[in-house]
């Protein structure tokens, strides 16, 4: 049986995990094998800003960061399942890929 790898992705770590115990619940409630969420190492974005716009005065900045935080689920591969994963309802700042093995 061919297995199917989700990887979800999100700089909120809320809706990520809501969304990773929900496709869990899926294949649960389908009786569907399943290898739980395996977190990945958070990915930090820091870009260094100066706060002076005009150039002039000591040099000061301001560090802005975005943490990417990445999910991984292994599911046995389930026609019904895939097609319920595919019509899920996603916030717009989850991203989710799906690759069959």
């Amino acid at each position: 049986m061919a297995m199917a790898r989700i990887k979800l992705s999100s700089p909120n770590i809320e809706l990520l995990n809501k969304i990773s115990n929900t496709v869990i619940d899926m294949a649960q409630k389908t009786g569907i094998k399943h290898s739980g969420v395996i977190p990945l190492p958070t990915k930090k974005m820091v870009i260094p800003v100066r706060k002076s716009p005009c150039g002039g005065g000591t040099e000061s900045y301001e560090k802005w960061q975005m943490r990417v935080h990445k999910r991984i689920i292994d599911i046995n591969s389930d026609e019904r399942l895939l097609k319920r994963l595919m019509h899920l309802e996603l916030p717009d700042d989850v991203y989710i890929e799906i690759e069959m093995k």
